[in-house]
């Protein structure tokens, strides 16, 4: 073999249900991370006071 890569190949975006990933730059080390974004699970709604009898 004639070593490690010296580039990671592109990645496309991955979706999901909840979730997307996107591959980041890579840093000066050559460290490729990647960024996570989360959609809510749940609709947030406001709290109202129970009606009294």
């Amino acid at each position: 073999m004639s070593g490690p890569p010296k580039s990671r190949p592109k990645v496309p975006e991955g979706k999901a249900r909840f979730v997307t990933t996107r591959q980041k730059e890579p840093n000066d080390k050559g460290f490729v991370g990647y960024e996570t974004t989360w959609e809510p699970f749940q609709k947030e709604v406001p709290y109202a006071t129970p009606k009294k009898p």
